[in-house]
């Protein structure tokens, strides 16, 4: 296996560690994977002090349907993902508008550090109303 960056965050689930009691982590991938999740649904002003972190997909959402939107949204995620993810080197976002289901698939493909592994996670936006 290559070898890969460790790095370690807290589990937003807040379960506790059943040895120790403390707050459970998540670590390696799995960390790097839920940072790029947050950084796609966070809107402006949702990170405090920090109102530039923002990808806004959120109020796409309610925009006339188009090939204009996947363009905008691709650039958005690539462009944070490139500032505010230094963990990963980004090598694809795909995204598929579903107008008669009010929704948006995205999905971002990357590697870690210096590994030719690409790993992906793939996240859908609904309009619910």
């Amino acid at each position: 296996m290559a070898n890969r960056l460790q790095t370690t965050d807290l589990d937003l689930n807040f379960s506790a560690n059943p040895i120790s009691g403390d707050i459970s982590k998540i670590t390696n991938i799995e960390a790097i994977k839920r940072s790029l999740r947050n950084l796609v649904f966070l809107n402006s002003y949702e990170k405090p002090f920090h109102p530039e972190i923002a990808g806004n997909i959120r109020n796409l959402l309610f925009e006339s349907e188009g090939p204009f939107i996947e363009v905008d949204i691709k650039e958005r995620m690539q462009t944070l993902i490139t500032r505010y993810e230094p963990r990963v080197i980004l090598r694809d976002v795909k995204v598929v508008s579903k107008p008669n289901e009010n929704s948006i698939n995205i999905s971002i493909y990357f590697s870690v550090g210096s590994s030719s592994i690409v790993d992906q996670i793939t996240t859908s936006i609904e309009r619910i109303r």
